[in-house]
């Protein structure tokens, strides 16, 4: 591609022409899916902070001015900032994870029996969660399935089993957070 390509891109991207998501991403996604790859080191991971960064583009290309800045730098940036977003839901994954094995070691859970009451709980918030969440979550926790198998059972991309599985456990965490204070009280 030309830079007069690139230009036109720019222009048509900017006034939501027809087919300009279409080009930009055809011309700029394989940028932005390396920046993310590299990045984070995880494919599923990169696809979707590649899918995050052009829909965000897309949805604010009112504020895209092509001649103050090249697509491609306006892109990147954005991209940028999913790359930030996604490290920081890995840091609040693993800090949820830690928080977890705080509070019960895996030597509790061998030697305890399991409490019926707890096993209901976790049943009945997964229940409050949308349907594919759910069907997430029923796989992860019930049939113990990995990250990968259950993109691979439902036919969808890894990182969308990963960010179900984040926004349901901070989900459940707050409400069961909620449901703990209160009996507490």
């Amino acid at each position: 591609m030309t830079e007069l390509d690139d230009d036109r891109i720019a222009r048509d991207f900017a006034a939501g022409g027809d087919r300009a998501l279409e080009d930009a991403y055809r011309r700029w996604s394989p940028l932005v899916y390396t920046l993310a790859v590299r990045s984070l080191g995880d494919v599923g991971d990169a696809e979707d902070v590649t899918q995050k960064t052009f829909v965000a583009a897309w949805t604010s290309r009112s504020r895209f001015d092509p001649a103050r800045a090249r697509l491609s730098a306006w892109l990147v940036g954005i991209a940028k900032n999913k790359i930030a977003d996604t490290h920081e839901a890995r840091a609040r994954i693993r800090r949820l994870q830690e928080q977890l094995a705080a509070v019960s070691t895996p030597s509790e859970w061998m030697t305890e029996p399991v409490d019926l009451a707890d096993t209901l709980l976790v049943a009945d918030e997964i229940a409050q969660l949308e349907p594919d969440a759910q069907t997430v979550m029923r796989l992860a926790f019930y049939d113990d399935l990995t990250h990968n198998e259950i993109s691979t059972r439902l036919g969808i991309p890894l990182g969308t089993v990963k960010s179900h599985i984040r926004r349901s456990l901070q989900r459940m965490r707050t409400r069961l957070e909620v449901t703990h204070a209160t009996h507490r009280s």
